[in-house]
C-alpha cells in the first residue's frame, strides 16, 4: 500500500487549504478501502481537494470529466483496430484498478444513467470490475479508491444519483469557504496582496447574496483566482472583474449592469 508523501514535500504539494476535517475523512476512507461522494458546487475546490490528496498519499490520480455521452465503454474500455489487429485498450478505471490509485470521476451525474452500474461491483465489498468485453474480473487492489463528485444545487430533477447508488459512498459535503479561508486562498493562488484578496471575497459575498436575479450559479472561488491572476497581471481592476466575474455569471444584459454596479460599490468606477 503507497505511504503518504514525506513531510518535507509537503510543499511540493498542489495547494488546498482545509476547511474542516475534509483531509482526515478522505485518508480514513482511502485506508478503508472506502469510496467518496463529494458535493458541492462548482469552482468550491472539490477537484483541488482530490488532488491534493492524492499527491498527499502518493497515488496516481485517474480524473474523469463527466458528460452526457460518457458510456460505461468509456470508462472501461473497449476493442480498438491497429494495424489491422483488434486490441483491448483499458478505459481510465480499468487502469485505476489494474495500476491502483483514485479514480475521480467528477460532475457523475452527467454520465449515462448505465454508466454508474459498471461503478457498483467497486463500491461495495467485494471491490471487483468485471469487464465482459474480455471475460476478466479485476480485483481493486488496497491502493484503489473511488471517488465521485457533482453539485446538487445545479443539477435537474433527473439528473442525480439514485438512493441506491448515492449509499455506496460516504459523503462530504464542500461549500465556499470561510472568508478567511478564501482569502488565503485567493492571495495564494491569485498572486495578489491580503488587502486586494479581501476586497474581492468581500465582493464575491455581496454578489452571492444578490437576490432578484436569475443566477445559475453564484461566484465561485476558481472565478475569484482568476480575477486575482488578471490583476496580478497589470489588468485594470474593474476590467478584471467584469472579465472573471461579472461576464461567466450571466447573459442578460440587465443582470450584468447589477453585476457591474455591486463590482463599482467595492472598487469604484
Amino acid at each position: 500500500m503507497n505511504a503518504p508523501v514525506h513531510a518535507k514535500l509537503a510543499s511540493q504539494l498542489p495547494f488546498y487549504q482545509p476547511v474542516a476535517d475534509e483531509c482526515t475523512v478522505f485518508e480514513t476512507a482511502w485506508r478503508q478501502q472506502l469510496p467518496v461522494l463529494i458535493k458541492g458546487p462548482t469552482g468550491c475546490g472539490k477537484t483541488r481537494f482530490v488532488a491534493h490528496m492524492a499527491a498527499k498519499l502518493g497515488l496516481p490520480l485517474f480524473t474523469v470529466s463527466c458528460h452526457d455521452d460518457l458510456s460505461a465503454a468509456d470508462l472501461v474500455g473497449r476493442h480498438l483496430i491497429a494495424g489491422g489487429d483488434t486490441r483491448w485498450c483499458d478505459g481510465p478505471l480499468t487502469r485505476a484498478v489494474r495500476e491502483g490509485g483514485i479514480c475521480y470521476l467528477d460532475e457523475v451525474v452527467e454520465a449515462r444513467k448505465d454508466t454508474t452500474v459498471v461503478l457498483h461491483p467497486l463500491t461495495d465489498d467485494r471491490r471487483i470490475l468485471p469487464i465482459e468485453r474480455t471475460g476478466e474480473e479485476l480485483q481493486a487492489p488496497p491502493g484503489f479508491m473511488l471517488v465521485v463528485s457533482y453539485n446538487p444545487g445545479y443539477q435537474h430533477v433527473l439528473k442525480t444519483l439514485k438512493p441506491s447508488t448515492r449509499q455506496r459512498f460516504v459523503a462530504l459535503s464542500f461549500d465556499f469557504p470561510l472568508p478567511e479561508v478564501e482569502r488565503a486562498v485567493v492571495q495564494h493562488e491569485g498572486g495578489v496582496d491580503e488587502r486586494l484578496a479581501a476586497q474581492l471575497v468581500t465582493l464575491a459575498g455581496q454578489i452571492r447574496r444578490l437576490t432578484g436575479y436569475d443566477l445559475d450559479e453564484a461566484v465561485s472561488t476558481r472565478l475569484l483566482v482568476y480575477c486575482a491572476k488578471l490583476i496580478a497581471s497589470g489588468m485594470a481592476v474593474r476590467l478584471a472583474c467584469r472579465t472573471a466575474l461579472v461576464e461567466p455569471l450571466s447573459d442578460e444584459a440587465d443582470t450584468l449592469a447589477a453585476l457591474m454596479a455591486v463590482v463599482d460599490t467595492q472598487f469604484g468606477h
